[in-house]
């Protein structure tokens, strides 16, 4: 085994331990983080035929229904004070604003009671060829582009209650998955004060590099209890999980479309990056070999039986989901991992990749589009900047039971804590936001069981596409 501690897990699932599972704990996990949507956005479609019907969902679900608001979007400039959703295309032709000032608008706080409304979404700025009400769209399922994840949803397991970290956008959101934060340092982060938006650089066309490497007088804002009125250089330092996952010899690679982009998660920290230069210059770590600079390597390394112990997967702008800048092609791409390890033949070693991976898939934020569901707001002096808004989770295994509907509330923090507890890393080591989770998706997963067989996920594109894709690298967003 490549760590000591693997046969002597027990996975705790709801509470009680199993000493006679199928296996102690899973050998590989793939954190796929797609961009800038919500269950009542790109799910909608869970609550019509032939996946479901408007009995399938409830905003107040029980069983196995799904947490999805087909009508009476609340819109309080409405003259009834709802707007019926209308749909609008995967590759749409506008974007929506989802910075923080984006979500205080969207949220409308209620300062009596400290709950969103929910019902600010159409002040939410729209740019491009934006339609009538923009905000309040649900993604159709034309040509069956969505199939891919609707199939993933239905046959595996879904999260009526996730939520993103933080209160912002992309670059913020890719520190909260990676490192559990996005505070500059630790004790920044125990008094509440966060990168709270993507980073802004001097006007250089063809340029988009940020973290350790940004060029000289880039910035992102910080949120303090205070307020917004900060703005440092995007370089920080503080332990993030890669380094938990180093101290017990657990492998890790990160990949991503190119070196500077905002969802580059390692290149913001000094450690991992090592910086050639105060600013600009390049990352030269030693660490900074798990950074492989191409999406689809994860489909080769897996065929070729090379697929590290916990891998972050970030997609290609063209396959990210996010509105205006995607081609349509998420579904497929998220997909196409899943078909890879579910159809990889045993390795030399004679190691079956279905049988011992979980594959976690989630989006990095709301993306400016409706969602009814109001997320917790944390205490001081985290309540600034945790919790956002709803996005999607889809939970695979082989020991995942198919149609499975999780109601508990999960965030990013519960992705770090499911992580450490299957390596045998104390939750919560972090002291970021694995600290402040309360839940471990451990729910997902009956260990008990036999492991499924794999039926494979029908996607317009495959692997081969993915992986012979010659077209330049286009970063997930430009927002």
């Amino acid at each position: 085994m490549k760590r000591a501690v693997k046969g002597l897990l027990l996975l705790t699932l709801s509470g009680a331990i199993f000493a006679h599972a199928q296996i102690s704990s899973f050998e590989h996990v793939i954190i796929i983080f797609q961009e800038n949507r919500t269950p009542d956005n790109l799910f909608y479609n869970l609550c019509t035929t032939p996946y479901g019907s408007a009995s399938s969902c409830s905003t107040k679900p029980t069983g196995s229904q799904y947490n999805i608001q087909t009508k009476n979007w609340l819109n309080k400039h409405s003259a009834t004070g709802v707007t019926q959703p209308s749909s609008i295309a995967l590759a749409n032709s506008y974007d929506l604003g989802h910075n923080h000032d984006s979500f205080t608008k969207m949220c409308d706080l209620n300062s009596k009671t400290g709950i969103c409304k929910m019902d600010g979404a159409g002040d939410v700025v729209c740019t491009g060829t934006c339609s009538t009400t923009p905000q309040f769209r649900y993604v159709t399922n034309s040509g069956a582009v969505l199939n891919p994840y609707l199939d993933l949803a239905t046959q595996y397991g879904w999260a009526n209650y996730m939520f993103q970290t933080n209160q912002g956008p992309s670059y913020p959101a890719h520190r909260f998955i990676f490192g559990g934060t996005s505070a500059p340092s630790t004790s920044d982060d125990a008094e509440g004060t966060y990168a709270s938006s993507n980073v802004s650089q001097p006007s250089q066309p063809g340029t988009a590099i940020t973290g350790c490497i940004a060029l000289s007088g880039s910035t992102v804002k910080l949120i303090t209890p205070e307020g917004e009125n900060q703005k440092m250089y995007p370089c920080f330092e503080h332990q993030t999980l890669s380094d938990l996952l180093e101290s017990v010899n657990v492998s890790w690679k990160y990949y991503t479309p190119t070196v500077g982009n905002l969802w580059n998660a390692p290149n913001s920290i000094q450690h991992i990056c090592v910086p050639s230069a105060s600013t600009g210059g390049n990352c030269t770590g030693a660490d900074w070999k798990n950074d492989i600079i191409n999406p689809s390597k994860i489909l080769t390394d897996i065929s070729s039986c090379k697929l590290s112990q916990v891998s972050w997967v970030i997609p290609d702008g063209k396959n990210s989901d996010h509105a205006s800048s995607n081609t349509g092609g998420g579904p497929s791409w998220v997909a196409s991992i899943v078909n890879a390890i579910g159809n990889n033949a045993k390795c030399s070693n004679g190691e079956l990749y279905w049988n011992n991976t979980a594959i976690l898939v989630t989006w990095d934020d709301w993306g400016g589009w409706y969602d009814h569901e109001p997320p917790t707001i944390l205490a001081q002096p985290f309540g600034d900047y945790q919790y956002g808004f709803r996005v999607p989770l889809i939970v695979i295994s082989a020991y995942t039971t198919a149609g499975y509907v999780d109601n508990n509330r999960h965030d990013f923090g519960s992705i770090l804590r499911f992580v450490e507890q299957n390596y045998g890393i104390e939750q919560g080591s972090l002291n970021f936001a694995d600290a402040r989770a309360g839940t471990n998706l451990t729910t997902f997963f009956n260990l008990t069981k036999a492991p499924r067989s794999f039926k494979t996920i029908k996607t317009t594109l495959d692997a081969n596409y993915f992986i012979n894709d010659t077209s330049p690298a286009v970063d997930p967003d430009d927002d």
